[in-house]
């Protein structure tokens, strides 16, 4: 079964609503447990700084986002879990990207024309407020999505265009530079109607610029059933017949509800139930299924440093992956070890005595080693005992090609007072000097 990867990431402006959770959180958390998904999700602290200049909100929504997220149930051991900021290989690639990305193209993004559009009905010079974070922000994006080659990335309608810039900048890339190698795969955008289509208050999309959302763990109960109190509906008494079908109310409730239950409510509706008791169900119905995840979603805002340890370890994870594809995109446009550029042999030689070395070998007890050896003889890495020399040999040949990105399953412990950091380091020298050799 081939493997997908799937790449979804949350702009850290604000807290989450309950349109957030139907038409986001809950589909993507569904996602991610399936076996041929690789999920990776992360907050887009680095986009945020594009839209707020508020220090202390950009923190507590990186804290309260990456909370809600664990309490709606990401498994973060099977999926990627980070925050933008984290990945130091983003910007580098930001910068590749954007050396190979015309102006016209960035002169067409939707949010560009708009500001622009804007500034123009209003008199303005044209560019007026617009910094080089708006104008060039779907680089960004594509750094996002092309440094874990992501092939499927869900977005609403509004994000579509920077897709398909991703998808054009990767085959620029990919062609100036690839030699016949597509560094980049091209992803595809995930256009879901469900994450349009949960009403707010007030019958129209569940969005913060209408002020019509129901908060998701904020607030708590109280909040919850306060907003619910305020969904509009029609006039008609207790007792009085209520047709459902096109309300807020019955939309809401049918996105929590299973079929039974919501024809059930229906029912009870035409048959006359108030409003004011179908908001009481609906505040029911709802809370019955988010009141578990506030409660987790409490317990990790009261200790931050739980979710400071499982965002540096997804860090970690997402490093493996990006540091050794970056490795090959810095040789691919030139920015590579200085050498001869006369490659003599004596010369060349000397510079691969310097790299660390894999060396294989067989115990007295019959069972087959390998490690790898810094140009000083220290180990950074010691494999477990193999039962055959062709394991051993295989687990080599996957570290040498695909570098620190293998080590997560790899059978081998570091050596003692050796960094992990050092050893990310050795494999990407390896890596990229099979690249200069290649």
């Amino acid at each position: 079964m081939a493997t997908q990867r799937v790449l979804t990431g949350i702009t850290t402006t604000g807290t989450l609503h309950l349109g957030n959770y139907v038409g986001a959180l809950r589909p993507a958390i569904s996602a991610s447990q399936r076996p041929d998904m690789e999920s990776f999700f992360f907050m887009a602290d680095y986009h945020a700084l594009i839209k707020c200049d508020d220090p202390a909100r950009i923190e507590a929504s990186r804290l309260q986002i990456a909370a809600t997220w664990i309490a709606a149930g990401l498994d973060t051991e099977r999926a990627v879990f980070y925050r933008q900021s984290d990945i130091l290989e983003i910007p580098e690639l930001t910068w590749l990207l954007t050396c190979v990305t015309s102006k016209g193209q960035m002169n067409r993004a939707h949010a560009y024309k708009g500001a622009v559009d804007a500034n123009v009905a209003a008199g303005e010079d044209p560019d007026a407020g617009i910094t080089m974070g708006l104008y060039s922000y779907p680089i960004l994006m594509a750094a996002d999505i092309l440094m874990f080659n992501a092939h499927i990335v869900p977005v609403g309608k509004d994000q579509a265009q920077h897709i398909e810039m991703t998808r054009d900048v990767a085959q620029r890339f990919n062609h100036l530079f690839g030699q016949g190698k597509d560094f980049f795969v091209l992803p595809e955008a995930q256009i879901d109607a469900e994450m349009e289509l949960l009403p707010g208050l007030d019958g129209r999309k569940m969005s913060k610029s209408y002020d019509n959302v129901i908060p998701l763990f904020e607030g708590g109960e109280k909040a919850l059933r306060d907003a619910i109190a305020r969904i509009v509906t029609d006039s008609k008494l207790p007792g009085e017949p209520k047709e459902p079908e096109g309300t807020a109310l019955i939309q809401i409730f049918d996105a929590f509800a299973t079929p039974e239950q919501r024809a059930a409510f229906r029912a009870e509706l035409r048959a006359g139930l108030a409003w004011g008791e179908a908001k009481q169900r609906l505040f029911e119905q709802i809370n019955g299924q988010i009141g578990p995840m506030r409660e987790r979603y409490d317990a990790l805002m009261a200790r931050p440093e739980d979710i400071e340890a499982i965002l540096q370890k997804g860090a970690a994870k997402a490093r493996a992956i990006a540091g050794p594809l970056l490795a090959q995109l810095r040789h691919a446009v030139g920015l590579r070890r200085f050498q001869p550029l006369a490659q003599a042999a004596a010369p060349v030689a000397k510079a691969r005595a310097q790299l660390p070395v894999f060396k294989q070998y067989r115990e007295a007890d019959g069972q087959f080693y390998f490690k790898l050896s810094a140009h000083d003889g220290r180990v950074l890495l010691q494999s477990l005992a193999f039962a055959g020399g062709r394991d051993a040999g295989e687990w080599v040949k996957k570290l040498k090609t695909e570098g620190a990105a293998a080590l997560a399953s790899a059978p081998v412990q570091r050596g003692e007072g050796v960094a992990e950091a050092e050893v990310h380091a050795a494999l990407a020298a390896l890596l990229a000097d099979a690249q200069e050799a290649a």
